[in-house]
């Protein structure tokens, strides 16, 4: 004589409105109501404010700075970045650079920018481990000011380190 199985059914509630897929098991206990306001603000569409400015660049240097200064790898993102070296830095900055370009080339707008603020991020912290100040990099784009970009690349002197490495002198 066969038995019937019981099955246990569990009632799953959700604690918050976040998309979670059906196969992930809800977590136990309670999520805070800062981290699901954070998250939830994470999640939703990108909403641009319409009034920004350049002047985001300063703030973003000074505070970069002021985490390299305090040293702080516990808390800053950029101080830990800088501790690890210069090769990670540049490291960091080509990975978010080729991300920008796999985003710009699918003509995914959103993607574009989320992207292109990683890039300036990840190049500000490579101008502090290499202790460059933005307004060098601001010089040198004003002294270019106004000088067709083919007759300021054929104005630069070649490396001949590079062309050494490269084995060749066709080099754009």
């Amino acid at each position: 004589m066969k038995t019937a199985k019981t099955v246990k059914t569990v009632k799953v509630v959700k604690a918050t409105n976040l998309p979670v897929p059906g196969n992930i098991p809800a977590a136990k206990g309670r999520i805070s109501k800062a981290v699901r306001r954070a998250e939830t603000a994470h999640l939703k569409p990108l909403e641009l404010p319409q009034d920004g400015d350049a002047a985001v660049l300063d703030r973003l240097w000074d505070t970069i700075e002021a985490r390299r200064l305090s040293g702080d790898v516990t808390v800053s993102h950029s101080a830990r970045l800088i501790a690890r070296g210069t090769p990670k830095v540049a490291q960091k900055l080509g990975e978010e650079a080729v991300e920008l370009v796999i985003e710009a080339v699918a003509r995914n707008r959103e993607a574009t920018i989320a992207e292109s603020a990683d890039v300036l991020y990840h190049l500000m912290v490579l101008l502090a481990d290499a202790g460059i100040r933005p307004a060098e990099v601001w010089g040198e784009l004003r002294r270019r000011e106004g000088i067709s970009g083919i007759v300021e690349k054929a104005s630069r002197p070649r490396p001949k380190a590079l062309l050494a490495i490269a084995q060749t002198s066709k080099l754009p």
